[in-house]
Order: structure tokens, then C-alpha cells, then sequence
């Protein structure tokens, strides 16, 4: 690889360059969703609507419960939901990944066409979601009266997952040029990983003999301290300072990988 595919900077120079084309598949991505559909783009917000409302009944009515060691703070229904919030921003980018260049071939046989920035709409979108949940979300805990400060917190927090999302999403957009089993391989680990990690429950229910294994998942610090937040405990900045070095490792390597395998491309497809 050349050495300038290592420079972090390239990486964010792309995504200056090319935000307004960026922002236009972006937005093309999420209207296509839901093309035809009677609400339209309502959906995004109805969606996590449904879902909390759900949540708010199975866990608040017919199967009340608490989240483990949390007193007398935020429900059950709304702690789930903050997690399923969190991991859905990863989840989403990264199991499209594998499509996002070669469901375009078009794009990839233009020599002046920036396919760098492909693999970020998945990323992209995913964030478009993500704002229409945290706007639930904040309604939810304003109705509650639990509305804390440290919701301001969350774009840091989450930084270091995104940055790995988008370090993976370049890795598994070049792999899945070449090894199109990667499009049925990712939703199926994302799945693994959605019972993996700190989803639907805290890190600290998981058994004293498998911490050592749940404490190497990138996905818990900001897990974790996305709920913290939410309630108005302290943040773990050590284990965000830590998420944060080994996401811009595997962002950095994301990057150069993709640059690297990207003249192959117009080939295999």
C-alpha cells in the first residue's frame, strides 16, 4: 500500500471535498427506503415511535421491570431503547456495507467518480435515523421529566463507534467486490453481535468468567456510556479514550485497504 493511504487526513479531505455529493446520496438513499410507501419519509420518525411505544407496554405493563442496579432512574423500555439507538447507528452502516460499491458499477467504471465516499452513505443514512431516534428519544425522557444535560454528550460519545463503522464499512465495501457471500455473512454477524454486546442488558450482568471476552467489544464503551449520560451518571471517559485510539486505528486502515483494492474494482465488476 502507499503511504498516503495511511494519512488520516485523505480520509477527512475526501469527505470535505465531496460533502455535497455525499449529502445528495445520502438523501437519495433515504427517500428511495420509502419510495411508494403512504407516509413517505414520516416513517423514520414513526418507526422508533412504534417501537418505544412497544417497549413503554411489554416493560411498563405486562412484564414491568427495571434495568439492573439502576434504582429508581429511567425506565426499562427507555434504557432498551437508548441501546437499540446506539447499536443500530453501527449495525445499519456496517451490514450494507458490502453492497454499497458494487450495487453501483456504473459509478465504479467512471474514472473521475470519488468511490471513496460509497461506502459512506450506508454511514450516512444511518446517522439520518439516528437524529429521527434521538428526537423520540428526547421526548420520551422531557415527558418522563428526566431530561439531562449530559443528552448533549451523546455526538462525542458516539464518535468512536462511528469512526469504526466507517473504518469497517470501507473494509467490507472492498471485500464484498470481490466475495459477494459478505452481503449474507455481515446482517448475520450483526446479529451475533446484537446479543453480544450490552444491548439488552447492562455489562455488568454479564458473568464474572465471560468479563474478560465482553471487555474486548468495541461496541460497549459506547453502550455504556450513551446510558450513563442518559441518566445522569458519570461517563467512563478512560474506556472512551481507549474506544476512541483503536476506532481511528481501524478507520485509518479502513481507509488505506479500500484505497489499495480500488483499481481492481471496474475489473471484477
Amino acid at each position: 500500500m502507499a503511504a498516503s493511504h495511511f494519512n488520516p487526513l485523505q480520509a477527512l479531505r475526501a469527505i470535505a471535498r465531496h460533502r455535497y455529493l455525499l449529502g445528495q446520496l445520502i438523501k437519495r438513499d433515504v427517500l428511495l427506503k420509502y419510495r411508494g410507501a403512504f407516509f413517505g419519509v414520516l416513517w423514520a420518525f414513526l418507526n422508533p415511535l412504534i417501537l418505544l411505544a412497544v417497549f413503554a407496554l411489554v416493560f411498563g405493563h405486562i412484564f414491568p421491570s427495571r434495568w439492573p442496579d439502576q434504582g429508581a432512574q429511567l425506565p426499562n423500555a427507555v434504557m432498551l431503547f437508548a441501546g437499540l439507538m446506539t447499536f443500530n447507528l453501527f449495525a445499519d452502516s456496517v451490514s450494507r456495507a458490502p453492497a454499497s460499491v458494487r450495487g453501483y458499477p456504473s459509478y465504479v467504471k467512471k474514472i473521475i467518480f470519488p468511490l471513496e465516499i460509497l461506502p459512506m452513505v450506508p454511514a450516512g443514512t444511518a446517522l439520518v435515523h439516528g437524529g429521527f431516534n434521538l428526537l423520540i428519544l428526547v421526548g420520551a425522557l422531557a415527558w418522563l421529566g428526566q431530561l439531562h444535560w449530559g443528552i448533549l454528550l451523546l455526538p462525542v460519545l458516539v464518535l468512536p463507534l462511528l469512526l469504526m463503522a466507517l473504518g469497517l464499512t470501507w473494509f467490507l465495501a472492498a471485500w464484498g467486490v470481490f466475495i459477494k457471500d459478505m452481503s449474507q455473512i455481515v446482517p448475520v454477524f450483526m446479529q451475533m453481535m446484537l446479543f453480544l454486546s450490552p444491548v439488552l442488558y447492562p455489562a455488568n450482568a454479564v458473568p464474572g468468567i465471560l468479563q474478560p471476552f465482553f471487555n474486548l467489544n468495541p461496541l460497549a464503551p459506547a453502550l455504556e456510556n450513551v446510558r450513563a449520560a442518559l441518566a445522569g451518571a458519570p461517563v467512563l471517559w478512560d474506556d472512551w479514550g481507549l474506544a476512541l485510539f483503536v476506532s481511528a486505528i481501524v478507520f485509518i486502515l479502513g481507509f488505506a485497504f479500500f484505497q489499495h483494492s480500488r483499481d481492481e474494482f471496474a475489473d471484477v465488476l
